[in-house]
């Protein structure tokens, strides 16, 4: 009996529904049955102190990823637990199927889910990685309000007939639209503080382009990737923050489906339909290296295998999906690069 009740504590998993300052707890033993639900606060202290007071001897503690994920797993693991965190769109899928949508039912079904076994872990990155991703980050929240206020102004342009070149620099907008808004009292009135706004707001992001630039080049990862035609620093810096550790893959290949460049499938009896790109693992990435593939191919003047193949696939397939494949492509070279520390070759690169 002894024996039995040591098994039974000792297989126990909890599962935990991550809020934003709340956690719903569900403890589970190894047939399933729910020993506690709880509600703690979503801090590593609060959750460490009531699995010792309680006594369990736990398993696993399992939670899907999020944005508190990181702090979560780092710190779990920390107090001697064993940590598991689950790819969100499986356990999104096996949440679906239960009638209820609570918090208390979710932190059930991914107890349930741990248990069982059917999941997917996901890596969790180190502190270097989660730096540059807010340095990245940063820098794209201040283009993003820049190029806002700057189509804004174009907008209120529009109602006085005044219509500005579409091809305008971001470098020489201000000295272009100042003037204009200066000769009209009206306009200066309500236009002249969202300009100054955008002047500060890009010489931020210059400010901002600077670091990366300086980041990436002390970088010896970064300074190694920069080698490939078309990759620029935050191409660099974005691959190498999402990959993190490129051992986590045993194949270059599959880096192209992490990032969601390769065609999802549908296959059941007779049918057998490819279908687009997946677009899974992370959007930022995905457009870096498409941006690097299309500066590949269209500015870079340095012959490559790579880009040969590429032009060879835009006339037969057209450029879209030769820019697709192109920037699959190149993830699988970066990862080669980065695993085997070589530099990019012209000859035989593809």
């Amino acid at each position: 009996m002894g024996c039995k009740l040591k098994e039974k504590i000792m297989s126990i998993c909890v599962g935990l529904d991550v809020s934003l300052r709340s956690v719903a707890m569900c403890v589970l033993d190894a047939k399933g049955a729910i020993i506690e639900e709880v509600s703690l606060p979503c801090e590593v202290e609060a959750i460490t102190d009531h699995i010792r007071e309680a006594g369990y001897a736990v398993e696993r503690i399992g939670f899907e990823a999020g944005t508190m994920s990181q702090m979560l797993f780092h710190g779990l693991t920390a107090e001697g637990f064993e940590v598991v965190c689950m790819e969100s769109r499986q356990v999104a899928a096996a949440l679906s199927a239960m009638r209820n949508k609570t918090d208390k039912a979710d932190a059930r079904g991914i107890a349930q889910v741990l248990r069982a076994g059917w999941y997917t872990p996901v890596h969790m990155k180190a502190r270097e990685s989660h730096d540059i991703r807010a340095l990245l980050s940063a820098r794209k929240a201040l283009l993003s309000k820049c190029i806002d206020l700057e189509n804004e102004i174009r907008g209120l342009f529009k109602a006085f007939g005044i219509r500005l070149p579409s091809h305008l620099s971001r470098l020489r907008f201000d000295e272009k639209v100042r003037p204009i808004i200066v000769a009209d009292e009206a306009l200066a009135f309500a236009m002249l503080p969202m300009l100054e706004a955008r002047g500060v707001l890009y010489d931020a992001f210059r400010a901002m382009e600077k670091r990366v630039y300086a980041v990436s080049h002390k970088d010896p990862v970064c300074a190694l990737l920069m080698t490939a035609p078309g990759v620029g620093p935050v191409t660099a810096l974005a691959f190498k923050a999402a990959i993190d550790d490129p051992a986590r893959f045993t194949s270059s290949r599959l880096v192209g489906s992490h990032f969601g460049l390769t065609p999802r499938r549908f296959q059941s009896g007779e049918m057998d339909n490819p279908g687009r790109i997946s677009r899974a693992g992370d959007r930022g990435v995905r457009a870096t290296l498409y941006t690097a593939a299309n500066s590949l191919l269209l500015r870079s003047t340095r012959p490559s295998a790579l880009k040969t193949w590429g032009l060879r696939l835009a006339r037969t397939k057209g450029r879209r999906r030769a820019l697709v494949a192109v920037a699959r492509k190149l993830a699988v070279i970066l990862h080669r690069m980065w695993v085997t520390n070589t530099p990019f070759l012209s000859e035989g690169a593809a």
